[in-house]
């Protein structure tokens, strides 16, 4: 095979969740241990930190990574999904999976996968995994894909785990409570492995602090070190000021992520900085400083606050869920209260988009559409749906004419922003 029948194999072949959703959700750890075992185990010949969150583990492994890549760590990053090319999973100092290895680790592995039917998700992570090993990668961050207990990357022993926080998403995978959600995260809380709490609440904290307990790690509250005690937003960065609570030193960041969302990130990023001095790693403040205010060029991350076009101004995010889009509306109606906001929304169909859809306000434009998968919400349910909470607009049949249609019917100086989905935003031309 070659690569893009590699690729037609993997999407095609094996039961991959963000097309089909909770059927290629496996709940157990069998299949990736049995393909990891096949290949000498590879997750265990190279240092990581585990990352797993509602909200923010992405942004969170991507400026890490761009923090250790800087100060001349050879870093590997495996995240998910991709957003326009499946070697985003997959990168080393953020230079892609090289093709010729994904079509001769899927071949290598055809046998055991004919056998066992592992899901996309199961193949793709062994395969991180052994390309890091091969690479020889200094170390390498590993964010999970869904909850963190049963996740197919919770095979690995990390120097250091952290969730970022807790919110209602895949409730019908993960659990319909705070607290039981807590508990499938804290699953990646490792013995005696310091575990980094981004941020917490009344119902989470206490699950956190009784699985440290049984696991004897060391549990840091980066809300308790770290606080934001100003942010600046402009087209082009976001600039902190971040006060340490246990020293009184104030930090000015720049940050070219600048969602200002990112502001419950930062936190979480500081304290994995300073636990991975006390690891050993030689990071320097000079070195930090050029990261956080190149995370994009340094490791690829896309849909993040993406400004895509300015008059009108075009904003892309893969917010899609309650939390991620109430942050999303926020720094809108801070940052832009005097300009006509135009959605372009589409979702999945296993999302709670009722609840989602209410928070929208109602005096805004919407174009609704959906993603060419078969997990996608037809935009004509959209429409219904979005109708009983007075959000009321048109159909599209794909984002970019919804997009190109926005345009049309926009002022210079209004926003269009398109949000609710990876998916939907890996679909932009």
């Amino acid at each position: 095979m070659d690569y893009q029948q590699t690729l037609d194999y993997l999407y095609s072949q094996l039961p991959m969740f963000s097309r089909i959703g909770a059927a290629a959700y496996k709940e157990d750890l069998h299949n990736t241990i049995e393909l990891c075992n096949s290949i000498n185990n590879p997750q265990h010949h190279f240092k990581s930190i585990h990352i797993a969150g509602t909200n923010g583990k992405g942004s969170t492994s991507h400026m890490l990574a761009a923090i250790l890549q800087q100060n001349g760590y050879k870093t590997g990053l495996y995240t998910s999904p991709h957003i326009k090319n499946f070697g985003e999973r997959i990168r080393i100092n953020g230079e892609m999976i090289n093709e010729q290895f994904v079509i001769d680790f899927v071949e290598k592995t055809k046998e055991i996968s004919d056998r066992i039917k592992p899901s996309f998700f199961e193949l793709t992570v062994a395969m991180a995994f052994d390309y890091f090993s091969h690479e020889k990668v200094d170390i390498a961050i590993i964010e999970t894909g869904l909850g963190g207990r049963l996740d197919s990357t919770n095979v690995i022993t990390p120097i250091l785990s952290i969730i970022t926080n807790i919110g209602f998403d895949h409730v019908n995978l993960l659990g319909d409570t705070i607290s039981k959600i807590a508990f499938e995260k804290a699953g990646i809380i490792k013995n005696n492995i310091p575990v980094i709490i981004g941020e917490y609440n009344i119902e989470s904290k206490p699950v956190f602090i009784e699985k440290a307990k049984q696991t004897k790690s060391e549990i840091l509250f980066a809300q308790h070190i770290y606080n934001v005690i100003n942010l600046k937003y402009n087209n082009d960065f976001l600039l902190l000021e971040v006060s340490n609570n246990e020293n009184n030193i104030i930090e000015n960041i720049e940050l070219d992520l600048n969602g200002t969302y990112q502001a419950k990130n930062i936190g979480a990023v500081l304290c994995a900085e300073t636990k991975l001095i006390e690891l050993g790693f030689k990071l320097t403040k000079e070195n930090k400083k050029l990261a956080l205010a190149n995370v994009k060029k340094l490791t690829g991350i896309k849909g993040r606050w993406d400004i895509l076009q300015q008059n009108p101004t075009i904003i892309a995010d893969v917010a899609h869920n309650k939390d991620g889009i109430s942050q999303l509306l926020y720094q809108l109606i801070n940052n832009y209260s005097n300009s006509k906001l135009h959605f372009i929304l589409g979702f999945v169909s296993d999302k709670d988009v009722d609840a989602v859809l209410a928070l929208f306000p109602k005096n805004a434009c919407y174009y609704f559409t959906n993603a060419h998968i078969p997990r996608a919400l037809p935009y004509e349910e959209l429409i219904q749906k979005a109708a009983k909470t007075g959000l009321n607009g048109f159909g599209y049949s794909n984002v970019n004419e919804a997009i190109n249609t926005a345009k049309n019917l926009a002022n210079s100086n209004d926003v269009i922003i398109i949000c609710g989905s990876f998916f939907i935003i890996s679909e932009i031309i």
